[in-house]
């Protein structure tokens, strides 16, 4: 079977903020950093060369594809942000409908800068889903 692609390497996580070159995306991220660390109480690791994650969980599919993943993470992509959360906690539809401007898929939420959302919204949906 296939490895992972995205595994969680030495790279650094302050190297990897430092050199994003937008200024605007690199104060997101470094809020967003913070932001994590204090919700998770861990470290961060780069997960590949643009995820930011924190923990680590293992899952097994229906299909028998297994691996690791990290147990929260985002990316400060050149489009967005994007967190990895679901919606598959408690509350998460009304929390969704609080946030502000953002876009949503199934394991993903995109926001394009934190200036567009309820931050206290953002970090309870977090904190849901790292616990959930």
């Amino acid at each position: 079977m296939a490895q992972n692609k995205t595994r969680p390497t030495s790279a650094s996580v302050d190297d990897f903020i430092a050199a994003i070159g937008n200024p605007r995306r690199l104060a997101d991220a470094q809020v967003a950093l913070a932001m994590y660390k204090e919700l998770t109480g861990l470290p961060p690791v780069m997960w590949g060369p643009s995820i930011i994650g924190f923990g680590s969980q293992h899952y097994v599919y229906e299909s028998g594809r297994e691996g690791d993943m990290p147990a929260a993470a985002f990316s400060p992509r050149k489009a967005n942000l994007t967190f990895y959360v679901g919606e598959k906690f408690e509350g998460a539809a009304a929390l969704y409908a609080k946030l502000g401007k953002h876009k949503k898929s199934v394991a993903c939420l995109y926001i394009n800068k934190l200036d567009d959302v309820e931050l206290e919204v953002l970090r309870e949906i977090i904190a849901r889903q790292y616990s959930s």
